[in-house]
């Protein structure tokens, strides 16, 4: 039996995981996928002071009361800023590392810092009439999207040793995506030994679009 924590990207919520919690629960697994603060279920509680930091200490504490000692931490999209994020914090305890077309910041580094001009001119236009609450990107259709904490893309990733003490790093990038910010995180990870590497033909819901590949790649990370 492994335990895993799943990660949902912005504007997202622990819906985007439905099938994937079902089937790893099925096959036996202790699962928690987060709704990050302010988003998801927790919609309720948004406001536009959350930040990266809050997301990190977030899941952090999801994992420490459902009493998971280690783990397989899973990210999609701007999950991969929270999980990269979670593993600077508490790495020795992630036996997996597992990016679902995400965001892969080096130290320093923002989501901000990884997006371009048009994503940027999104997050200033799209919130101006409710400062600090970003809305989904134009062509991301889903009932279950809500704003997105503006100072969570804008917060940097500050790494530690503890990141250095996680086991195996997966990437996991969708071919189907375009245009796509991850290709070039693909690309830095595809002959890098330290990494495992898989693509899928997928849009960049992976979730939904290759379910079965997803589900055997995290039951994969965590068997150790």
């Amino acid at each position: 039996m492994a335990d895993y924590v799943l990660v949902h990207g912005a504007w997202g919520g622990a819906w985007c995981y439905e099938r994937l919690v079902r089937e790893l629960v099925a096959a036996g697994h202790r699962v928690v996928a987060v709704d990050l603060p302010g988003l998801g279920a927790d919609v309720a509680n948004f406001h536009p002071g959350i930040t990266l930091s809050d997301h990190v200490a977030h899941v952090v504490a999801a994992a420490d009361d459902a009493g998971f000692e280690r783990f397989v931490l899973v990210g999609h999209s701007f999950g991969g800023m929270v999980v990269t994020g979670v593993a600077a914090r508490i790495g020795s305890r992630i036996d997996a590392l597992v990016y679902v077309d995400a965001f892969l910041p080096a130290d320093g580094q923002s989501l901000w810092d990884l997006t371009g001009e048009w994503e940027h001119a999104h997050y200033i236009d799209s919130q101006k009439h409710q400062p600090g609450a970003v809305a989904p990107l134009p062509g991301f259709a889903h009932p279950g999207l809500t704003p997105h904490p503006l100072l969570t893309l804008l917060e940097a990733v500050r790494l530690g040793g503890e990141a250095a003490h996680v086991r195996r790093r997966i990437y996991v990038f969708a071919t189907g995506g375009s245009p796509t910010p991850f290709a070039r995180f693909a690309e830095a990870v595809r002959a890098d030994p330290a990494w495992e590497y898989h693509e899928a033909e997928a849009g960049h819901f992976v979730m939904a679009d290759q379910p079965e590949q997803l589900l055997d790649i995290v039951l994969g990370a965590g068997v150790t």
